[in-house]
């Protein structure tokens, strides 16, 4: 490869998404990735017992993820995800009780209204308590249309505090706002954020009916997109590298390239598409003037964990793609095999925002999984458990309390520096989409600069 126009270092979401549009405007694209495999905190890996690739946690898109769906595309990997026609969020309660929340063909957000509303699982009381919040849902929808941003009265609210300034009951905080809110922040509703959670909702029920879908990878997460980006940007004269620990090089406050393994590579425009915890690594010998505030900030986020349990039974267990688990510490459980097809034979049970469970030993995690997967569905009542594994991200995401560092930009202090990663300030939460337009603001500024 001749010398490239622009490197990025990293090669997950935002940092593939980024080097895709680049590559596309024409420019060349180096992009360099530490681990073997592609992916960053969104990868598979292969199971040694079954040899089935398991992904490092559920991802889950929704219909509003503009930009990535945008960025799949691109790609060629929209036909590899499956996206519901509205958002159809089946729960099974302590008996094994099934119920659905289903939002039907109306304009939104009358379609969520609708919806609890007709939900049979919830009071009756409860299920007109969310009409308290068809107000607060319009105004940050125009806010969030008018300036990109969206705020709570008074600031600081977490988001419990939020739900009962809004009257909304304990079932249906229990049931639904608070897994939405878990699953979207990363975060015990106590101390999440609300203003974070407002402009998630703002996005999933706006103006687009569905946007509020759940949209499913149906391939392991870097077959997925890793995959077919690296393939997108190297038909197009880039380059993608794995296993390449790079460091940033600078002449004063100017990149000037970067180091892989003590070799140089030049270049005048680099876009770092590392997580916060990797930032400080990014710079050997200390970063310069203005961006070490950034850099010290970066290391002053608090990071927020995710547990995985992946569980083999000696046949299927479950009819559906995935069923929500109220009053359960696994929130969540997909059946791969739907997912995937029928070379995966697992389900992945998750936990988002496992302080406490994180420091489970996997022996203790895999029995309460499967107590509660027994508890939940019929089918796995009489299936024999062959196995499990369990996955701990961490530092899946930062931490979105009320008071934390602030988020910098895309451009830094440093000349022909940019940053990009969830964790940037995009107005979102740590997601999948936060990383892509992330990435996508990143690009377009390095090709404005060009």
């Amino acid at each position: 490869m001749t010398a490239p126009d622009v490197i990025v270092v990293g090669a997950g979401f935002a940092g593939l998404s980024a080097a895709s549009l680049i590559a596309e405007s024409g420019a060349r694209v180096l992009v360099l990735e530490a681990r073997a495999q592609l992916g960053g905190r969104a990868t598979a890996f292969v199971d040694r017992a079954s040899g089935e690739l398991v992904d490092n946690g559920q991802h889950v898109l929704f219909g509003c993820y503009r930009e990535t769906l945008a960025f799949l595309a691109r790609v060629g990997a929209d036909g590899h995800v499956r996206r519901q026609a509205s958002l159809a969020v089946p729960y099974l309660d302590a008996r094994g009780r099934r119920s659905e929340l289903r939002c039907p063909p109306l304009p939104s957000p009358l379609h969520l209204l609708a919806a609890v509303l007709d939900w049979d699982a919830m009071p009756w009381r409860e299920r007109l308590s969310v009409l308290r919040l068809a107000g607060p849902l319009k105004r940050a929808r125009r806010d969030l249309e008018r300036a990109g941003r969206v705020a709570v009265s008074p600031p600081g609210l977490t988001v419990s505090e939020w739900l009962r300034e809004h009257g909304q009951g304990p079932k249906l905080r229990a049931w639904l706002w608070e897994p939405l809110a878990i699953a979207a922040l990363n975060q015990p509703p106590e101390t999440a954020s609300a203003a974070a959670f407002v402009r998630v909702l703002a996005g999933m029920f706006g103006s687009d009916p569905g946007a509020a879908a759940l949209v499913l990878p149906t391939r392991p997460l870097h077959l997925m997109y890793a995959e077919p980006a690296r393939a997108f940007i190297e038909a197009r004269g880039g380059s993608v590298r794995a296993g390449s620990l790079a460091r940033l090089a600078l002449d004063g406050e100017r990149i000037a390239g970067v180091e892989v393994r003590g070799a140089s590579i030049p270049c005048g425009r680099v876009i770092c598409a590392v997580p916060w915890f990797g930032l400080q690594a990014m710079f050997p010998e200390g970063a310069p003037g203005d961006m070490a505030d950034i850099v010290q900030a970066a290391g002053a986020m608090e990071s927020m964990p995710i547990v995985t349990v992946n569980l083999w039974y000696d046949r299927s267990v479950m009819d559906e793609a995935f069923v929500g688990l109220p009053g359960r510490a696994m929130q969540w459980v997909f059946d791969k095999r739907l997912a995937f097809g029928s070379e995966a034979s697992h389900l992945s049970l998750v936990a988002s925002g496992a302080e406490t469970l994180v420091r489970d030993d996997a022996e203790a995690l895999i029995a309460r999984a499967a107590a509660e997967v027994a508890d939940a569905l019929p089918g796995a009542r009489h299936a024999t458990l062959l196995r499990g594994t369990v996955i701990r991200e961490k530092r899946a995401t930062f931490s979105l309390a009320p008071g934390g560092p602030p988020r910098p930009g895309v451009r830094t202090p440093v000349k022909g520096l940019y940053l990009a990663g969830d964790w940037i300030d995009t107005g979102l939460p740590g997601t999948i989409e936060s990383a892509v337009v992330s990435g996508h603001m990143a690009a377009k500024a390095v090709m404005e600069n060009r």
